[in-house]
């Protein structure tokens, strides 16, 4: 009998050397068979086994096809190489920062670095619950539309990242099914895998998930939990208006579902909206942090969750060990203090905005789906680009941009597109590479 691994294995160093290429399409599965004279289940097992390395894509209707992938997932590859392999201009990261961030940062942290301020414990993790200081500062700072969390609701992790992972692991067991947008925050992909879970795709419209799609899908087999992101989603930049939260807030709380928010990017976002926790405060736990508002270096993450899943929570971020640390705690209750994390995120609208008139000048007359201030740009490219041979070439020309192919949820089809961090390279780097971007696009398209 044919051991699929060690066929995997042949096609994966195939991909390695480059004999396959990025958007290179695979025979069909049962034509794969024939040709390697093995048992259809068997190719089956091989092109699944391809698709978990995250080698391959399958599109129904279309195929099975070579992704991009990044040099630090390819055999043989060190750090260093990984490193210099990267393109020089990436706009895969979207850590936005703004000029005198710096200079902002450091009071707070000088008086942190004294051995007398070290010695009370600055240098250890902190609990779960943090300080009475911290939970108060967090609370007010993520105060919106009318809504302002309770202090005693708010834990800490070390990051929004390791937040939302806490909180899913506080809510899903092995086989349960979390429902989420039909295109995710991919991190949130490899969550659920870890935990053994099934991602549910929600159909939706113009305004967001439907919540007669969250019932459908609850009544099919019931759902663990929801996971969302209403304010600026990512990759779209779709924010939900008042009136469909309500709707999704009506149908959570007749199913009893806990809904997981992120609000991470929320900050840039000026409008006023009500959370969903405003909305369904008995089951929606939001998660945050400060390393798109501050730094992804110098950061802390916030779980803001119901009074009767503190524990919960807060037991999954021990056993995770995603605690964050004391000195972070400590900077971030300075920083919302004086105002610091405020005047940054200020200063990050505004430079978001001048960022997405640059791309709607730029990569005008294309496709292009975002919000005045957000950080990113959903781009459905044009025929005949596919999302995975656009992201090769860019990365020919020296640009890294995410593809499309890393957020759907389901198997269903990959949309065409990719999407465009606007906030880690400076303001000339972007227009230099999004004019690139737009002729690689017109090239193709033209021929």
């Amino acid at each position: 009998m044919t051991d699929f691994r060690l066929v995997a294995d042949r096609i994966a160093a195939d991909i390695a050397a480059g004999r396959l290429r990025p958007g290179q399409r695979l025979p069909p599965q049962r034509a794969f068979a024939r040709r390697n004279g093995m048992a259809a289940s068997t190719a089956e097992r091989v092109y699944g086994e391809l698709a978990r390395r995250g080698l391959v894509v399958g599109e129904t209707g279309r195929g099975t096809f070579v992704r991009a992938t990044e040099p630090d997932a390819q055999p043989g590859h060190t750090l260093a190489e990984a490193a210099a392999d990267a393109p020089p201009v990436n706009l895969e990261l979207n850590y936005p920062a703004v000029e005198g961030q710096s200079e902002l940062l450091a009071p707070a942290l000088a008086s942190l670095l004294r051995p007398d301020a070290l010695a009370e414990g600055l240098h250890r993790p902190a609990p779960a619950a943090g300080t009475a200081a911290a939970r108060e500062a967090v609370a007010g700072l993520l105060a919106t539309g009318g809504w302002r969390p309770s202090p005693d609701g708010v834990l800490f992790a070390g990051n929004a990242r390791q937040a939302v992972a806490a909180t899913l692991a506080s809510l899903v067991r092995p086989g349960g099914r979390i429902g989420v947008e039909e295109l995710t925050y991919p991190l949130v992909k490899e969550i659920a895998a870890r935990l053994g879970a099934v991602l549910v795709p929600l159909a939706h419209d113009e305004r967001g998930p439907l919540p007669g799609a969250v019932a459908a899908a609850h009544r099919a087999a019931p759902l663990s939990a929801l996971y969302l992101q209403p304010t600026l989603h990512n990759p779209t930049s779709l924010t939900m208006d008042t009136a469909r939260r309500a709707e999704l807030a009506e149908v959570v709380h007749t199913l009893g579902t806990p809904v997981v928010e992120d609000r991470v990017w929320s900050f840039l976002h000026t409008g006023d909206e009500p959370p969903l926790a405003a909305l369904a405060p008995g089951l929606v736990h939001v998660v945050d942090g400060l390393s798109k508002r501050v730094a992804p270096g110098l950061t802390a993450g916030f779980a803001v969750v119901p009074a009767a899943r503190t524990g919960a929570v807060g037991r999954a971020v021990r056993s995770g060990g995603w605690s964050a640390g004391a000195f972070a705690l400590e900077a971030a209750v300075r920083w919302i203090g004086d105002g610091t994390v405020d005047r940054l995120a200020g200063a990050k609208r505004r430079d978001a905005r001048r960022r997405q008139l640059l791309a709607a000048r730029e990569l005008d007359g294309f496709d292009l789906s975002s919000a005045p201030a957000s950080c990113f740009v959903w781009w459905r490219l044009p025929a005949p680009w596919r999302a995975d041979t656009f992201t090769a070439a860019a990365r020919a020309r020296g640009i890294a941009v995410t593809p499309g192919t890393a957020f759907p949820a389901g198997s269903g089809r990959t949309p065409d597109a990719v999407r465009l961090g606007l906030g880690s390279v400076t303001e000339p780097v972007l227009v230099r590479a999004l004019r690139d971007l737009a002729d690689v696009a017109r090239g193709a398209a033209a021929g």
